[in-house]
Parts: structure tokens; sequence; C-alpha cells
């Protein structure tokens, strides 16, 4: 079996998409052959990559995608064989290997863990094949002891792979010595000896302020030490996987147009707007629910949803319907992706309650169209064109459901030679089931234009590989990158 580490955290968000990413690139420029892996992820953030041996594409987490362009190869399914899609407080829609396995609540998924392990397992051997080393990612946190017996995540993967395991504490968020100690305290023996040392992220200021603490870790666990990373802040220019970001974004200053994003409870691949993020005359603001929509916002985006019309009724309870129309009325402009596309018509219809019990609401209203939920799923990566500015584009479909009306013969993209999305008389609201056309430079820069805004000629793509180059050399700076994939097995 290929030799493999794997990173698991003393709970969520503590930031370990990023290490991975970062000590993936670092392995990779020291000329191996390097490879993701995530047993389990839960997100609505989803990419498109390979399913080896097929023509079509699959399903995984943002996140082990970004992590294969950190590796330097193209993303396949088996990097993160099991993904759940939160659509509602308690279910999800389960994902394995890349296609839909179906629905499940929260605990009914528990029971079915056994079964899914057989894939990860299956997956695990195909990511190894041809590779020098596997950098794995947990989920959560190894020390949820009330989900251990059916884990497929954290110590459950670990211990059936034989893969050691590096244990990631959150400085920032305070407690990480407790939550270290803690970790190692409740951990079965047949755990806590998969777990050959620890490190700790997202530290601000003198490093040395923290040696104290490292003895004390010591102390409590006997656990060696792999360094102390400081804040990486080239991590806010690669796409983000998990919403719980969006809780945390700071004002940005003002700048020459504001795109206002209106925070969906099941929003889905809002990676989408981080290309716009990167322009210097942009400021993004999410808008949290309770929050009316900027009054001088230029460009309203709704971003793609896992619950197109759940998310359609909370947009009318937080007033949004009123404050877009509103905004639509003034002359400003509307970009729907995916399921933003699907609100923005006059009805969006469920007829075989795939989203839930709710088979029909009225939609925005802003273009004369039409959506009817359909079982089949659209998966796939495309090259298409924008029909307007006539550019080339790329990106991505994942959606359900099938749009039409009078609108959708003003097309506002080309993909695979067949018309997509729909386009209002005055050109100021388009709609489209492309995700990623915000990372197209061109079309990017032309489409500011538009909207009166000078772009920045960016390339975006080579702004995520420079934050890459730079993640990786600050870990091979602040950890003993040596030991780590040393301990490889």
């Amino acid at each position: 079996m290929v030799r493999a580490i794997m990173l698991q955290g003393t709970g969520s968000d503590v930031g370990k998409t990023v290490l991975v990413a970062g000590l993936c690139r670092a392995a990779r420029k020291r000329g191996l052959k390097v490879r993701p892996f995530k047993p389990q992820n839960m997100s609505n953030n989803a990419a498109v990559a390979d399913i080896p041996g097929e023509a079509g594409g699959g399903e995984i987490g943002r996140g082990q995608w970004l992590q294969a362009i950190a590796c330097g190869v193209a993303p396949t399914v088996h990097m993160n064989p099991v993904l759940l899609k939160p659509q509602t407080d308690v279910g999800a829609q389960v994902i394995v290997q890349g296609k839909v396995f179906g629905e499940a609540r929260a605990r009914d998924y528990q029971a079915l863990k056994g079964q899914l392990m057989d894939a990860v397992l299956d997956s695990w051997a195909k990511v190894g094949e041809g590779a020098d080393l596997v950098i794995v990612e947990g989920a959560g946190s190894p020390a949820e002891i009330n989900l251990r017996s059916r884990d497929i995540a954290n110590m459950g993967f670990a211990t059936r792979a034989n893969v050691p395991v590096v244990l990631v504490g959150d400085i920032d968020r305070g407690g990480v010595i407790a939550s270290v100690a803690g970790t190692h305290l409740i951990l079965p023996e047949e755990d806590r000896r998969m777990i050959v040392g620890y490190l700790i992220n997202k530290f601000r200021g003198d490093v040395t302020l923290f040696d104290d603490g490292i003895r004390s870790i010591d102390e409590f666990t006997g656990w060696r030490c792999f360094g102390v990373v400081p804040w990486l802040k080239a991590a806010a220019r690669l796409p983000s996987e998990d919403s719980v970001v969006l809780e945390r974004l700071a004002l940005a200053e003002k700048r020459a147009l504001k795109v206002a994003v209106p925070m969906l409870g099941r929003i889905a691949n809002f990676d989408d707007l981080d290309p716009l993020k990167a322009e210097p005359q942009v400021e993004v603001v999410f808008v949290p629910p309770g929050q009316r929509l900027p009054y001088d916002a230029g460009l309203v985006v709704i971003p793609g949803s896992k619950s197109t019309i759940g998310d359609l009724l909370k947009f009318r309870e937080n007033g949004w319907d009123r404050d877009l129309l509103a905004h639509a009325r003034r002359g400003g402009h509307v970009v729907g992706i995916c399921g933003g596309f699907q609100m923005l018509g006059r009805i969006v219809r469920d007829p075989d309650g795939i989203e839930g019990s709710v088979t029909e609401t009225e939609g925005l209203g802003l273009l004369d169209v039409e959506t009817v939920m359909e079982p089949e799923k659209t998966v796939r990566n495309v090259k298409a064109r924008s029909v307007p500015f006539n550019l080339p584009l790329e990106g991505y479909e994942i959606h359900l459901g099938r749009t039409t009306g009078p609108d959708t013969l003003r097309p506002s993209a080309v993909i695979n030679n067949v018309d997509d999305g729909a386009m209002s008389a005055d050109g100021k609201v388009m709609g489209t089931y492309l995700h990623g056309l915000f990372g197209a430079d061109a079309f990017r820069t032309r489409f500011l234009e538009s909207l009166g805004v000078q772009g920045g000629g960016i390339d975006y793509r080579a702004e995520v590989e420079r934050a890459l180059d730079e993640i990786a050399a600050e870990l091979e700076t602040h950890l003993d990158c040596d030991a780590i994939f040393g301990l490889a097995r």
C-alpha cells in the first residue's frame, strides 16, 4: 500500500483543508507524486471530478478539488468517496463515488455507514495507485466518541487503513490546550496510539509566546509538536469549501462596485463569487438572513442552492424579494446561478417531491421562465461561450431541473453547442446553469466593464496557484515537514 499520513482536527473548521492543500503542494515541490483523500465530506460546495473508466463526471467536495490542484493532478471521485450535501436541518443527499446514492436523515445515515466503508476502502485503494504519498483529511473531530462505532471519517478509517494521524488544534478559537489534551483523555487506546503528534494552527503574533503551551500539552499527552502555523493570509485567496466562513466575513472597504449576495440557507457553490472578490474594484457583500439587501449594490448575485424551493420561501420571509424588485426597478443588474437562476423565473415546480413536501411555489418573476425539477441530475465539466460578449467560458454544471420559457430565447451562454440560461429584454437580468463563469478572466473583465467598472486584469487561476505556493512555503518554514512526511506509512 502507498505511504500515507492523515490530518484530523480537534473540531470542525480548524483549517484542515488548507493545511492538507499546503502539504500536498509542499510534497509535490519535493518531487513526490502526492494525492489527497477525504473519506467523508459534508458540503454543498461541490466540484465535478473524473469517474475513471466512464465518460461522465461525478461530485466531490470542493476542498478535494483544490487539493488535487495542489498536487498537480486531475481530481477524481475517489479522492472524496462519500459526500453529504445538506438539504434540510436533519437530512442530506448522499453522494457515493461521485453519484447520487440517495437521501438520508442524520439518524438513518449513521446506519448506512457500515456499507459506505466498503466504498471508502475501495476508493482508498484506487487513489493510492501510482502515488508516493497520500495526505488524508478527516472530518469534524475524532473526539466525537458517541459516533465512533460507525465512524468512516476519522479514527474508523485510520485504524482500518493503518494511517498515522497528526492532530490539528485551532488556537484562534481559544481553548486549544484543553482541546488537544481533552482529545487525548477521551480517545480509546486503539485510537490514541494512531496519533503521532499534533500541530497548532492559526496563531497570530509572537509564536514563542506559546512555548509554555507546548510544554503543557506535552505533560498532558506526551505527543510530539510538529510546529505552530501562523495565520495564513494567502488562504483568503483560495476557494472556500465550508459555508461557516460566510458567518465571519468582515466588512470590506468600499469600492467602485458593490455586489450583494443573499446568504441562502442551503447556499451551494458560493465560491463562484471568489473571482469577483479578487477584483480590486469590486466589493462582495454576503447578506445574512434578517438584513436587507444593500440599497447601493450595483449587482445582486443569487447563488446556487441545494434546496431551491426551500430557499425561495425563506428569500421571501426575509423580504429580499421586495429588495430585489426595487433594485431591478432602479436599473440594477441581477445574475442568478443554477438554483438562483431557477428562483428568478415565474414558478418552480417539483411534482415528484424531490426537494421536499412543497411541490410548487411562485418565483421572483424577473425572468419569463419556469422550472420543473426532474430526478436525473446533470453533473459535468463543460466549455461554453458567453452569448452577450462572445467570449469563451468554462466551468461545470451540477443541477436538477429543466428551465423553459420565452426568455430562454435570449440565452446567456452556449454550453456544448446547446443554448443555456436566459436574459431579460433589457439585458440587466441574467440566469445560467454554468458554475464558474466568473473564473473566465476575459469574460469577467468585459462583464465588469458593462457595469461601468474597470477589471483588474487578474489571472484568477494563477492567483490560486501562487496562494498554494505561498502556503506551502509557510508550512515548510513553521512545521517539521520532514518529520511529518517521514512518519507516513
